[in-house]
């Protein structure tokens, strides 16, 4: 064993390849993905790794692997599991052979996401169990349990890290390669009975499941990663009748929390006992009964469903104890967003009937006036590069539309930014390759509107092409704007099948969207470089005045994967200072300082598509960068 300073993403890889790992696949979204890199990282040659066209390929081709024996694990986010769900539903009542670990990154706030669903009530719902680690080394050490958990019951698991997990870094004592599991996996036996999902088959499934779910909440409430301690954590229960009950990244800054307020003098947080729930599903009910008999009174500390509250709530019914349970349904937490250690602080405070400006330590001499508060954070709204070819693609299609009636349906990625002013070319955005579906529907409702939907070039291969299919099967009227750069961008630039490059290492023949939109049945398809603007302009004029399925691919590399050129200049003789670049582009390579547009060279790109705006050419190519 040895000692490495790891983000909670490598972490949980190490420990996956500790393990045994045979094979990972996924795909990216933050904050998961930096665990599939991690992993294809210390990958020497012992296991597979694949990047998937989406999180249901993923998921489905982890599934074969462990029919064969294989330990497994898939990675995604929270929305990612949506995806993912319709094979995952069956693969509850299938069961797996090899452990297969589903590491699901939720993401409390949200920081990057649609949403803030709790992956821990989707594993009730799916009927699997579920580990949270609460800090990077529990993470990478319960990883490894996990895949053992997922072999004792032949069943895929839940892996929950959060996004402060997924994100932290800590010296995270790990093994040496000495020490790692070497598995090979026996193949694949053959069994229809086992393998092939049938109603009967089904029903017997459903009965085990049942069986499982008491027999697993035993065996969690004996499972030294669960348990009740005094707030200094010596293993005893403490004397006081209030006592709190977290999980996950919320415990660790609910022990942070007690810390501060015993700093504080607040004596009774000393005494205060916490029941830590690692495994949420199935619930460790013969532990949380014995944690409720000794106390009066709980206060939940937990992100983001009331998950502990709720089984809280059924364990004191059940056995008709009186005790009162609060959190998120009495209004003590939060019911959205995530957790801090002042928030925690907050509500302990709260629980003990403390005044929130409450220290019982002495106030030092000079400290009567309060401390100076911290000044705001800047706010920095997320705004397209300086340079990418995304902001001429939207400002090509709002010149071609000037004047008419269109709606501009958008998606996941970096092509969202495309809703901030001035650009202000997304109406619609709701979840991967939705774009396309959404638009139909308007201009099926609306037809005299122009229904654009945008696409990047990982999200058609993830989830649009469908989308394409629906439309030329059922003759809508809508162009298809995909917009190419060449990599998944928002996540990290990670290979997609149109990149011509796997995660392997292995160079292949590219998927071209052109030729699948043909195949498809597209038969009006315009390619063009967006940075080109008179011609992408004409050629969206060109799509816009033909009916049916149809499609404008813009095609430039993303800014930051390609050697800048050299930044614009201004000519101040010709400039007239009107800041039509400035209102019209809103990139952030054009600023204006001392009264005047000026260029920021160190981060323009050379893109010259301001040039093209200027309406009296004051703007030319700089020299050599």
């Amino acid at each position: 064993m040895h000692t490495e300073f790891l983000m909670g993403n490598a972490a949980i890889a190490r420990g996956a390849v500790a393990a045994g790992l045979n094979l990972i696949a996924g795909y990216p979204g933050t904050p998961s993905t930096e665990v599939l890199e991690a992993a294809a990282k210390e990958n020497r040659g012992s296991f597979y790794v694949e990047w998937s066209v989406n999180e249901k390929a993923a998921l489905e081709l982890a599934a074969g692997a462990s029919f064969s024996g294989a330990r497994t694990m898939v990675t995604m986010k929270q929305v990612g599991l949506n995806v993912a769900s319709d094979p995952l539903m069956s693969l509850a009542y299938l069961g797996v052979k090899g452990g297969m670990v589903i590491l699901v990154a939720d993401d409390p706030g949200p920081i990057s996401s649609q949403t803030e669903q709790d992956t821990r009530t989707f594993a009730s719902y799916s009927k699997l169990p579920l580990f949270d680690p609460s800090s990077v080394q529990e993470a990478y050490e319960l990883v490894q349990e996990a895949f053992e958990w997922s072999e004792k019951y032949h069943t895929p698991v839940l892996f929950r890290p959060t996004t402060r997990i997924d994100h932290a870094y800590a010296s995270t004592l790990v093994k040496d390669p000495s020490e790692y599991v070497h598995r090979t996996p026996e193949g694949f036996v053959r069994d229809p009975s086992k393998w092939v999902i049938f109603p009967r088959l089904s029903y017997q499934a459903h009965l085990r499941i049942a069986a499982r779910e008491p027999e697993l909440s035993r065996e969690f409430s004996a499972y030294s990663r669960n348990y009740a301690a005094s707030s200094k954590i010596d293993g005893q229960l403490s004397s006081s009748r209030f006592g709190i009950a977290s999980h996950g990244i919320s415990f660790s800054y609910t022990m942070d929390a007690l810390k501060l307020l015993e700093s504080e003098g607040v004596r009774e947080a000393s005494a205060l006992s916490v029941l830590k729930i690692t495994t949420p599903y199935p619930f460790p009910e013969e532990l949380a009964l014995a944690f409720l008999k000794e106390h009066d009174e709980i206060l939940c500390i937990e992100e983001l469903d009331p998950v502990i509250e709720r089984a809280l709530i059924f364990v004191a019914g059940k056995y008709h104890l009186n005790v009162t349970i609060r959190g998120k349904l009495t209004g003590d937490i939060p019911s959205a967003g995530e957790n801090s250690v002042e928030t925690a602080a907050k509500a302990i405070r709260t629980f003990l009937k403390l005044p929130e400006d409450f220290s019982g330590a002495p106030s030092p001499e000079g400290s009567a006036l309060p401390p100076e508060e911290m000044p705001a954070l800047p706010v920095r709204p997320p705004v397209l590069c300086a340079g990418c070819p995304h902001r001429a693609s939207f400002y090509a299609v709002k010149q071609a539309m000037k004047g008419k009636k269109a709606v501009f349906c958008g998606d996941i990625g970096c092509y969202t930014l495309g809703n901030a002013m001035p650009l202000d070319m997304v109406d619609t955005c709701l979840c991967m390759g939705a774009g396309l579906n959404i638009a139909q529907g308007i201009g099926r409702i609306d037809p005299d509107t122009t229904a654009f939907a945008f696409v990047g070039d990982s999200t058609f291969f993830a989830s649009a092409i469908t989308g394409v299919v629906n439309a030329v099967y059922n003759q809508a009227d809508m162009i298809l704007v995909v917009l190419d750069n060449s990599t998944t961008a928002m996540t990290g630039h990670q290979p997609h099948p149109g990149t011509g490059r796997t995660m392997m290492g292995q160079v292949v023949d590219k998927i071209d969207i052109e030729a699948v939109l043909r195949g498809i049945g597209v038969k009006t398809i315009e390619t063009v470089n967006p940075l080109d603007l008179e011609a992408a302009v004409s050629a969206v004029k060109r799509v816009s005045s033909v009916p049916g399925v149809r499609a404008v691919i813009f095609r430039s590399p993303c800014a930051v994967l390609v050697k800048p050129e050299a930044p614009a200049v201004i000519d101040p003789e010709k400039c007239i200072n009107c800041r039509r670049c400035v209102r019209e582009l809103g990139c952030p390579g054009l600023v204006i300082a001392d009264g005047r547009v000026q260029i920021e060279n160190a981060l323009c790109t050379g893109c010259m598509l301001c040039k093209q705006v200027c309406p009296v050419q004051a703007i030319g190519k700089g020299g050599a960068k």
